[in-house]
C-alpha cells in the first residue's frame, strides 16, 4: 500500500497511467504500450547516460504536473524528461510532434546511404521503420551526401561509418561492459565518427554486443555477412554452457546451419542479457546448443511473415479460402 501511494498519474494521449515518480516520459508510455509509445534510435534503458541525441522521442507536454499545470513550450525528448504528477503529455495526438517527428527522420536520413537492398541489418533496422512512417519520398537536400574510409575493427565487427547516426550505443555498452572500450566518437561536428582512431581491432570479451544496440547498420556480424536475408531464416531461442555469460541466445536458422548468433531482445529491441563473443562468433554448430523453442518476433514484422506478399482484401473472393487455409494450418 505504501509504494502505491509513492506513485504519480500521468496521462499519456487521454490514458492515465500510475508510475514510479522520477523515472522518464518514454517509460510511462512502454507501460501503455500500442503507439503512444513515442520512437527511440538512441535512448536504451539498460545503458546509463543514453538519449537525448537522436530527437526522435519528442512530446508535448501539455500539462506541467497539478502544482504546475502551465504546458512547457517546446517539444521535449521524452527519453530526458522524467515524469510529475498530474503531467499530461500527447504524442500521436499531436500534430507538432507528427511534424518534429517527420523532420527529424528526415535530418538523420540525409547522410544515410539507400543501400537497404545489401544491408545485413534490413528487415530488422529501427531507421527503416521510421524513414517507412515519417520518410519523405525522396531528399530534398541538394548537397553530396558525407563518406568515410571504411575502418577495419577486427575479424568480427564490420563497421559502415556511412551507415551510422552517431547514436553512441556502440561507445556506452562498452563503457559499461568491459574494462576498456577501443573505439569511441572521434572529431567534431559533421566530421563526427566512430573509430578506433588507429585502426586498433576491437578484441575485448564483449565486444559483439555492438552489434546488438546498434539500430542501424553501421555494425555487423562480419561471420554472417550477406550470408542470408533475415527474413529468410529462422530464429530459436537457445541456450549453452557457458562460464563467460549467461548463454541465453536467439540462434538464426536456415535449415541446419546456423547463421548468426545475438542476444534475446525484449519488445522495444533491447537486450534481455548481453552474451560473451564465444557464444556469438564461435558457437555455429547446433552441438553446443540446447533448443528452447522459437523465438516471438512482431506480428508487424517482415521476419514473422518470411516472405513480402499482401494479405487479400477481405471483399475478394479467395479471402475465406485463405482464412480456412492458415486455420487448418495452424490446427493441423
Amino acid at each position: 500500500m505504501i509504494e502505491e501511494n509513492n506513485k504519480v498519474k500521468v496521462t499519456i494521449d487521454g490514458i492515465m497511467v500510475e508510475v514510479e515518480p522520477g523515472i522518464p516520459i518514454i517509460e510511462a508510455a512502454r507501460q501503455i504500450g500500442g503507439e503512444s509509445v513515442p520512437p527511440t534510435m538512441c535512448y536504451y534503458s539498460k545503458l546509463k547516460g543514453s538519449g537525448g541525441r537522436c530527437r526522435t522521442c519528442l512530446v508535448e507536454v501539455s500539462k506541467g504536473s497539478e502544482k504546475d499545470p502551465r504546458p512547457m513550450p517546446k517539444l521535449v525528448p521524452s527519453c530526458r524528461t522524467n515524469v510529475m504528477d498530474g503531467m499530461e503529455v500527447k504524442v500521436i495526438t499531436s500534430e507538432r510532434v507528427k511534424k518534429a517527428v517527420e523532420g527529424v527522420t528526415e535530418f538523420l536520413l540525409i547522410n544515410h546511404p539507400l543501400d537497404c537492398p545489401i544491408c545485413d541489418q534490413a528487415g530488422e533496422c529501427k531507421l527503416q521503420d521510421l524513414a517507412y512512417e515519417h520518410g519523405l519520398e525522396r531528399t530534398r537536400s541538394e548537397f553530396p551526401r558525407r563518406t568515410f574510409i571504411a575502418d577495419d575493427i577486427g575479424p568480427n565487427i564490420k563497421l559502415n561509418m556511412n551507415r551510422c547516426i552517431l547514436c553512441a550505443r556502440c561507445v556506452l555498452v562498452a563503457n559499461q561492459l568491459t574494462d576498456h572500450r577501443d573505439h569511441g566518437i572521434l572529431f567534431r561536428g559533421d566530421h563526427a565518427e566512430i573509430s578506433t582512431y588507429l585502426n586498433k581491432a576491437i578484441t575485448n570479451d564483449f565486444s559483439g554486443n555492438v552489434i546488438d544496440v546498434c539500430p542501424v547498420g553501421a555494425l555487423t556480424d562480419r561471420t554472417a555477412r550477406f550470408k542470408s536475408r533475415v527474413w529468410f531464416t529462422k530464429p530459436v531461442n537457445a541456450t549453452c554452457k557457458c562460464e563467460k555469460c549467461s548463454g541465453k541466445a536467439v540462434l538464426w536458422m536456415k535449415g541446419n546451419e546456423i547463421i548468426r548468433v545475438t542476444a534475446r531482445k525484449d519488445q522495444y529491441n533491447e537486450v534481455e542479457e548481453f552474451i560473451c563473443n564465444e557464444c556469438r562468433f564461435d558457437r555455429k554448430d547446433i552441438n553446443f546448443w540446447t533448443i528452447e523453442g522459437p523465438t516471438h518476433i512482431s506480428d508487424h514484422s517482415v521476419i514473422s511473415l518470411n516472405h513480402y506478399e499482401l494479405p487479400l482484401p477481405k471483399d475478394d473472393p479467395h479471402y475465406l479460402i485463405d482464412k480456412k487455409e492458415q486455420i487448418k494450418t495452424k490446427i493441423g
